[in-house]
Order: C-alpha cells, then sequence, then structure tokens
C-alpha cells in the first residue's frame, strides 16, 4: 500500500482452485510479455480498493513477481510438493488459477476478476508467478517461508536504497502516469527509525495499513522522531523476504511506483520487522523532503 502526504491490505490458507502464469522478467523491467502485463494488472486491480461479489474490499499489498512460481508445473497428477520442489520454491500457502481461451491479458484478466476475485485480492499472497501456453493462463498466488538468514533492519533497508535508486536511475511508466528519472535518494536514520516503529507495530499486532489502530499516519511517525518535512510519503510490503522482491512488487502497483519516482523527494529510511510464530514479515518505506 502507497501512502503520500504535503507537509494513500490480511492472511492464511491452503488450497488449489485451478485457474493461473509467469515468465520472470528482468528486475525493474517495464512490462513487455503477456504473462508481465497480466501480473501488472493484477497489482492495478489490486490496488484500486475494487468490488468484489458485490462488497467493496480494502485495497491490498503489490504481489512480487517470482521467476520460480513461474516454472510450476501442474501438469495432470503431480503433487504440489513435486511441482514447488522442482521450481526450487519453498511456500507456507499457494494457490493456483487458471482460465482458458482469453487472447490477450486484459482478456485474461477480465476472466480471473470474474470468477476469482477474492482470491486476487488475498492479502494473504505476496508473489506471484504467471506463465502462458497458448490461451491457456495460469496464475500461481504464494506466500513463501521467510529466511532464516534476514539481516539486520538497517543494512536490509540500505539494500532497499540501493533497488529504489536503481529504479528512479531510468525514466519509468507507472500505470497512467510517466517519469522522468529522479535524482537518487539519500539514507535517512529519522525516517528509517519511523519506518521500523511501524514495521514492528504492524508485525506485532497483526494488521496491515498506514493507519495505526489508534490512527497514527505516516506524518505522525516521521515526527516523533523529530523529522521535520515539507513532504512525506510512505510505502507497505507485506510477505517478500528480499529487498529486491518488495520493490519488484511496488514498482508493478501504479501508487507505490509513482512514490518512488517522485523527484520531490530526496531522502528515505525503510525497514523491515518479522514476526516468525506466524512467518509474518511486514515493511516499510519513507520517503521524505525535510525543511
Amino acid at each position: 500500500m502507497s501512502q503520500t502526504r504535503s507537509g494513500t491490505h490480511r492472511r492464511r490458507r491452503q488450497s488449489v482452485a485451478m485457474v493461473l502464469s509467469l515468465a520472470a522478467w528482468p528486475v525493474f523491467a517495464q512490462p513487455t510479455s503477456d504473462s508481465e502485463q497480466l501480473a501488472q494488472l493484477v497489482n492495478q486491480y489490486r490496488e484500486s480498493g475494487p468490488s468484489c461479489n458485490g462488497a467493496n474490499r480494502a485495497d491490498a499489498a503489490p504481489l512480487s513477481p517470482n521467476e520460480k512460481l513461474a516454472q510450476v508445473n501442474l501438469e495432470a497428477g503431480t503433487s504440489w510438493q513435486k511441482a514447488l520442489g522442482d521450481a526450487g520454491y519453498q511456500a507456507a500457502q499457494i494457490q493456483a488459477l487458471q482460465v482458458s481461451g482469453p487472447t490477450d491479458p486484459k482478456s485474461a484478466m477480465d476472466a480471473l476478476r470474474s470468477g476469482y476475485c477474492e482470491l486476487l485480492l488475498d492479502g494473504s499472497y505476496s508473489d506471484i508467478g504467471v506463465k502462458r501456453d497458448g490461451r491457456t493462463w495460469q496464475v500461481v498466488l504464494a506466500q513463501p517461508l521467510v529466511a532464516d538468514d534476514m539481516g539486520d533492519w538497517r543494512a536490509e533497508g540500505k539494500a532497499v536504497l540501493e533497488a529504489v535508486n536503481e529504479a528512479r536511475s531510468s525514466a519509468r511508466q507507472c500505470g497512467d502516469r510517466s517519469f522522468e528519472a529522479a535524482p537518487p535518494l539519500e539514507w535517512s536514520d529519522k525516517l528509517g527509525e519511523a519506518a521500523l516503529a511501524h514495521s514492528r507495530d504492524m508485525a506485532e499486532r497483526g494488521y496491515f495499513s498506514h493507519s495505526s489502530p489508534e490512527g497514527e499516519q505516516v506524518s505522525d511517525r516521521a515526527a516523533e522522531q523529530g523529522y521535520r518535512f515539507r513532504q512525506i510519503g510512505e510505502n507497505i510490503g507485506f510477505g517478500q523476504s528480499t529487498p529486491d522482491q518488495v520493490v519488484e512488487g511496488w514498482l508493478l502497483s501504479p501508487g507505490h511506483c509513482a512514490n518512488i519516482m517522485k523527484a520531490d523527494y530526496t531522502e528515505m529510511g525503510a525497514a523491515y520487522a518479522l514476526k516468525r510464530a506466524d512467518n509474518t514479515i511486514m515493511w516499510t518505506q519513507v520517503l521524505g523532503r525535510p525543511r
């Protein structure tokens, strides 16, 4: 979920419903293949606060493309354990969707949304793999097991900074908005501490939102760290176990991508928090321009 201010997702089940597919793309590249375009359409749908089965749903965290999930082979008679093992993916939970007939990504998205809107909007998942075989489209949604070797939060946050600055170094399309290349951001310890506080609070209290249960926003968290700002913004993520993965997911989501590419921001901080008891990992990126 992304949020911007001057001076804007949930969890757990293991099942299979046939409907799915994704070829891997280079980190931070613009979607070009049909599989990549379908993955982006899924993220746009998750961000739009859509209606599902007559009820409005809150937007969900963006899904990160995962090439291993794109390689999952679900031939008849193949077990999930074997398919995931062959692809080299360790999943805490997984869901497969498959539709046949559509000739282009938009038509495939329409078919998926019509029959599987609740699964597409399920905040339990953080990774996506898409594969196309003729008129058959396979989409795999998954929540990975969190890695045992996660580094110090500040080191991981600075890795997010590196990935974000790589993205900002080139012009980019974020949904229907075009952005020129933007200057690199600098690390801010105060924004890093604000990001850490929010990631920990979400992980410990089991919610996923820019607003705390008491209504505290990113502007409040930055001010608590003594950060005086002209502009402030925030991206949050759920489930990804590496900095590159969480940034990839943000870049495929128009609002998150726009936050990353906004030239008005000059600094950022980022942090993750892990609650291993239930395989929960939360990410927060806070972007700012100081006074």
